[in-house]
């Protein structure tokens, strides 16, 4: 086995290219447990995944997919993945979500101008989220996007913010039906009619007890202090 824990949970997780070797080796344990999860792709599957998608390498495609599968199997666990940019201070993380090339990643990253030592980034594009028995957590993930920008640790959920680019700064809070959608679109949503509920369950537990935001933020530190303001 290749044991790694993984947003809490043990995975068995088997890879043979450079880029999650190096991503996944801050969650690898010793621990001699059985897994929660278990994932192996066969180069056969990365070579299928490579042919269909030639524009990405058999490095990005074992990324890509243990990803996905990683994804699918954390539903079952009372949790989901967020597209989103995670940044953890004080304890508590803030979660901006929005379409890519939004500026999330550029927000995030003033908090670290701004805050200094405070606050670093938990996890920059696909943190976890999961109801536990200590509340509900946002974890760092070996899968980040295009950048290694990610911490094995977790940190009490303060909020999740939609952004929206602006001239002006202005945050509010919205309400539990906008937040679903919201949060459906920046979420992987499974194809098989359980997992889609369980999921739908997670998330009625998640936008029942953390608030929600849409900001529309201009880039500056101004927005920065605004949104800790609030969502803190």
């Amino acid at each position: 086995m290749n044991m790694h824990k993984i947003v809490g949970l043990y995975t068995d997780m088997g890879y043979k290219h450079e880029r999650l070797l190096k991503q996944a080796a801050a969650y690898k344990t010793e621990d001699n447990v059985r897994p929660n999860i278990t994932i192996y792709l066969s180069d056969n599957f990365i070579e299928e995944k490579h042919k269909e998608n030639p524009h990405l390498s058999l490095d990005e495609c074992e990324y890509i997919w243990t990803g996905s599968l990683f994804y699918d199997a954390l539903i079952n666990f009372e949790g989901f993945i967020l597209h989103a940019s995670a940044v953890m201070m004080d304890g508590r993380a803030y979660l901006f979500s929005a379409p890519s090339g939004t500026g999330k990643s550029t927000h995030t990253s003033l908090w670290l101008k701004h805050f200094g030592d405070r606050a670093q980034i938990l996890n920059d594009d696909k943190p976890a989220i999961r109801v536990t028995d200590n509340g509900i957590r946002a974890y760092g993930t070996p899968w980040s996007g295009k950048t290694d920008l990610n911490i094995n640790t977790d940190a009490e959920l303060a909020g999740i913010c939609f952004l929206e680019r602006d001239t002006t700064n202005h945050i509010e809070e919205i309400s539990k039906a906008e937040a679903i959608v919201k949060v459906l679109n920046q979420t992987l949503r499974p194809s098989e009619e359980k997992q889609m509920g369980m999921l739908l369950d997670t998330l009625d537990v998640v936008i029942s007890k953390i608030p929600i935001y849409k900001m529309g933020c201009t880039i500056s530190e101004e927005a920065v202090e605004m949104a800790y303001n609030k969502m803190k």
